[in-house]
């Protein structure tokens, strides 16, 4: 069993940036980490994913050379940092957790565990 808890989230100007962070907890392995958001009425999405060594990251097109997502293994932790925040980057941002290797990362089905969320606000 892992658990997740993000934080990190807030309200921003249009521009602005946030940096979110998600730690892990519970003992398991963890393999590739992702983050994923879901604006209302709309399906969850994937935003960015980081391999288990880190060495390999994936990135949709929306967030590729805005936002960077890094691990540091020894505390567990997975980050997004994300810079030039527009209004339709809000949503609530999730993090999830692989516990066995996959050569998959877009799917939301394809993680065990999810974290409960925070909100990220952009405002114009």
């Amino acid at each position: 069993q892992v658990q997740l808890v993000e934080s990190g989230g807030g309200l921003v100007p249009s521009g602005g940036s946030l940096r979110l962070s998600c730690a892990a907890s519970g003992g398991t392995l963890t393999y590739a980490m992702g983050w994923f958001r879901q604006a209302p009425g709309q399906e969850r999405e994937f935003v960015a994913a980081i391999s288990r060594s880190g060495s390999s990251t994936y990135y949709t097109d929306s967030a590729q050379g805005r936002f960077t997502i890094s691990r540091d293994n020894a505390k567990n932790t997975v980050y997004l940092q994300m810079n030039s925040l527009k209004p339709e980057d809000t949503a609530v941002y999730y993090c999830a957790v692989q516990t066995y290797y996959r050569n998959s990362y877009y799917n939301p089905y394809g993680y065990d565990y999810w974290g409960q969320g925070t909100q990220v606000t952009v405002s114009s």
